[in-house]
């Protein structure tokens, strides 16, 4: 297999991957895989700061009508309507 086809493969579990959801085996072959392929490490490290950064800012003000839009959108009506509570 390609490298490039590996590290699409595994950065496709990345998300969990760094939340902690992913499964055993799945940390393991990431791990291995980060051992070997800087660019990927980089991929890894620069999402994972991202992810904190924006965990420690305050949520954005979002107009009512643009957050009714994105809710329709993402099929989050119900969301909507308990978000707004």
């Amino acid at each position: 297999m390609a490298e490039t086809q590996r590290c699409t493969h595994l950065l496709a579990d990345l998300s969990d991957y760094l939340d902690g959801d992913a499964a055993a085996e799945v940390c393991a072959a990431i791990e291995r895989h980060l051992a070997a392929c800087e660019d990927c490490r980089v991929v890894v490290d620069t999402l994972s700061k991202t992810v904190a950064l924006y965990h420690t800012l305050p949520p954005p003000d979002m107009p009512d009508a643009a957050q009714t839009r994105l809710f329709a959108a993402l099929n989050l009506d119900e969301f909507s309507r308990l978000y707004r509570q």
